[in-house]
């Protein structure tokens, strides 16, 4: 069984991947750690380095530890350090 979840890019996240959005299918049970391991291989070593200083959000709420559970149809957000002032 798979889960479906909704990725979506920001700023440098999106530059790396090409993409603002894209709908990834993972097991049932994943964690937003399996979802980043999942999009790094998919996308390369671009998108790779760039999640290592990424948050995330899960439906909104920050996710602090990678171990959380996606329900299916789950948003996950990608968001790299903003610069701002």
């Amino acid at each position: 069984m798979t889960t479906t979840i909704r990725v979506r890019y920001f700023a440098g996240a999106r530059g790396a991947v090409g993409l603002s959005e894209e709908t990834v299918a993972m097991p049932v049970g994943a964690t937003v750690g399996d979802l980043v391991s999942e999009l790094g291989g998919k996308h390369g070593e671009k998108l790779t380095r760039v999640l290592t200083a990424c948050s995330f959000l899960l439906d909104g709420v920050a996710v602090r530890d990678l171990a959380t559970a996606m329900p299916d149809g789950s948003g996950v957000d990608v968001l790299p350090p903003f610069a701002g002032g």
